[in-house]
């Protein structure tokens, strides 16, 4: 097993007490503020921080929730085809943001030990319901938790377990597409 899928197994199975956050773009993610308050000061996620400002997203966001978040870097939505995120921030594309969006969020706070036992108890894999309504398949490839959309593409979990006040991010490496 590479280096960096034992440290992410250490880190599933650890409790998330005995870490302090990682830092985020650059950022520290102070775990007393909520998702929307640490998401802004990393310079990783600007444009996920606009597209939830464009989507109307940011109220529900900074509420108790809780929530599980998984956080496209910038490089992640550079991967999408030319255009697509420019399109997606005109106000007539308000209703396919919002979906896209709220499908990279799962009621709950779900660590990466918790997604771990999901994939063991599952025989593999698992399913977790968005708050969009679609599915996500979550697997562990290599020691890395991968989430498989709808459409099939892959999502690494490259940061696991940013507590926040109201959740948990976990930092992904692609966007994923209800």
């Amino acid at each position: 097993m590479a280096v960096a899928g034992v440290a992410l197994m250490a880190l599933a199975g650890a409790s998330t007490a005995a870490f302090a956050n990682p830092k985020v773009g650059g950022a520290p993610m102070l775990e007393s503020k909520n998702i929307v308050e640490n998401a802004v000061n990393s310079k990783d996620h600007t444009t996920l921080v606009a597209a939830v400002k464009a989507a109307g997203l940011v109220d529900t966001l900074a509420s108790p929730g809780p929530f599980t978040v998984f956080a496209p870097t910038n490089a992640a939505f550079k991967k999408l085809p030319p255009g697509t995120v420019e399109g997606l921030l005109k106000p007539e594309a308000l209703p396919q943001l919002k979906a896209v969006l709220t499908y990279h969020v799962v009621p709950g706070t779900i660590t990466a030990k918790d997604l771990m036992k999901m994939i063991k108890d599952g025989g593999g894999k698992a399913t977790l319901t968005t708050v969009q309504g679609e599915p996500l398949t979550v697997e562990s490839k290599g020691g890395h938790i991968e989430l498989i959309d709808s459409k099939g593409d892959v999502a690494t979990v490259t940061i696991p377990n940013v507590m926040q006040s109201n959740g948990v991010i976990h930092v992904i490496n692609t966007v994923l597409l209800p």
